[in-house]
């Protein structure tokens, strides 16, 4: 057992006028399981470069462990699975190997296949067994669930459960609650550390809140208060003064002393008032404020938005999904649920293809079906995918690609907690967090009928989820989507379509 030590840790981006951090210290124990926490853009992932020695920095970070990151850069992917995870760690036998894959539920035959042809859900449980495997080693795990379906989820669950020595960066609270012990978050002003799981950092931090805007209201109140006190007692000063030179004043030394008096208790009371208005500058800095979203959808029309009756659909003669119908109503909120590989994203890339081919981002003409998809006649339906790697260039030029307003577009990020800074950025620039609430953002600005979402809350923090959460439920858009969040799912979903 051994701490992680961090002292005065400074450092900027090259050309860039904000600290990430600023003379930041805190310590972690090694045989902790952290959840790290924090908005988009806070410098979740930059805190992992550093700590895997990335960037350079002005302070220090002592650390007795090896750090290691997760996702793991596999180069050579088209090499079998034996090949990859042995040149990751080179010291482990391959017993070993195979017990820790009999933990994270992974079948022995994968080390025979192609690592590549693995499904995402596959990949991610075999590098997290083989990075565990390795001798005095602290892992840095960032976003473990994104694509993952809810089984494979729960088995990643299990397996971080009997393991320690971690930090793990995840927007899924049902995810993290199940596996922590402390809260590590990267706050408006500061970096904290509490023990506990994820749903008492919450419930401490919303008391924090409650406790800082009360106590503002009241220093408010006290400063108005002072403020009006001293101006009156300066005020009487002044009168108290003057009148000593009035003709049948008998003591005008007398008087001046009592002026002098009430200016000195003045005084007093405006040192009161600044030291209140001080007292005001530390509180609310951690205050995080998420404005309500809202989308504005077009108006309905008659008929079922969307009849799909699928026969088969398949890439060239690899069949993902058959016999499959349902109808779309206006308001419905359709959750598309089953496991990796089950064709979830292929139907929604199908619906596109069908009926608004230009909006994807590749032409997917191996993308075949027998069957029949159709839109309500009038139809405006918008795509938001799961891919973000396409966004380059200026938001203003993003706006005017998707026909959005572009004051629209910044309000609506302005909500989702963008700076004035990453408005100046290329879209490339931006972390995948940011990168998807553009895509959500465009979306949400477009006057629809109809929304489909592939997986819209990838790398999306938590209080941004809430936002989206309390939007659709208060303006009840008709939205076809795919989400692996259950907490999520449970909130939106009006109807569940499952293609296990």
């Amino acid at each position: 057992m051994s701490q992680i030590k961090i002292n005065n840790l400074s450092f900027t981006y090259e050309g860039s006028y904000d600290a990430i951090f600023e003379n930041v210290s805190f310590q972690m124990d090694t045989r902790w399981k952290l959840g790290f926490t924090g908005r988009n853009g806070r410098g979740k992932t930059t805190f992992f470069k550093l700590l895997m020695g990335v960037y350079p920095y002005s302070g220090s970070i002592q650390a007795s462990v090896h750090f290691d990151y997760f996702p793991y850069e596999v180069s050579g992917a088209e090499r079998h699975t034996r090949v990859v995870l042995q040149e990751i760690a080179p010291d482990i036998e391959e017993w070993e190997l195979l017990k820790e894959f009999g933990n994270i539920d992974l079948p022995e035959e994968v080390l025979d296949r192609p690592f590549e042809t693995m499904s995402h859900g596959e990949q991610s449980k075999a590098l997290l067994a083989v990075l565990f495997l390795k001798s005095n080693n602290f892992l840095l795990i960032d976003e473990p669930t994104n694509h993952l379906d809810v089984d494979a989820r729960e088995t990643v669950a299990n397996y971080l459960r009997r393991k320690s020595g971690f930090i793990i960066v995840s927007h899924d609270r049902i995810f993290l609650d199940g596996i922590i012990d402390h809260i590590l978050s990267i706050n408006k002003t500061n970096i904290e550390i509490q023990k506990g799981n994820f749903s008492t950092w919450l419930q401490n931090k919303a008391y924090q809140d409650q406790f800082e805007v009360a106590e503002n209201e009241k220093l408010l109140k006290d400063i108005k208060r002072l403020g009006d006190a001293a101006k009156r007692t300066a005020g009487w000063s002044d009168q108290t003064e003057i009148s000593k030179f009035g003709p049948d004043v008998p003591d005008r030394g007398f008087v001046g002393h009592k002026a002098a008096k009430m200016m000195k208790r003045a005084k007093v009371i405006e040192r009161r008032r600044d030291k209140a208005l001080e007292d005001k500058k530390k509180l609310l800095k951690n205050l995080e404020v998420a404005d309500s979203l809202e989308i504005v959808t077009a108006p309905v029309i008659p008929h079922p938005y969307l009849t799909l009756e699928i026969e088969t659909l398949a890439y060239d003669d690899f069949i993902v999904l058959e016999d499959l119908a349902f109808k779309l109503e206006s308001s419905d909120r359709v959750a598309i649920c089953g496991k990796n590989g089950s064709g979830k994203s292929s139907l929604l890339k199908a619906i596109i293809k069908q009926t608004q081919p230009e909006l994807l981002e590749a032409s997917l003409e191996n993308l075949m079906m027998r069957g029949r998809i159709k839109l309500a006649n009038g139809l405006i339906l918008s795509y938001v995918s799961q891919d973000t790697s396409f966004l380059t260039g200026s938001y203003e030029a993003f706006a005017e690609e998707r026909g959005i307003e572009r004051h629209l577009l910044r309000s609506m990020l302005d909500k989702l907690d963008f700076t004035p800074v990453l408005f100046e950025k290329d879209l490339s620039q931006l972390s995948e967090g940011q990168k998807k609430k553009v895509l959500l953002a465009s979306s949400i600005c477009q006057r629809a009928h109809l929304y489909i979402w592939d997986e819209p809350l990838n790398f999306i923090d938590v209080l941004s989820r809430v936002q989206i959460e309390e939007m659709i439920l208060t303006y009840e858009p008709t939205l076809l989507f795919i989400e692996h969040d259950p907490h999520f799912v449970d909130r939106i979903a009006t109807h569940i379509i499952s293609l296990d």
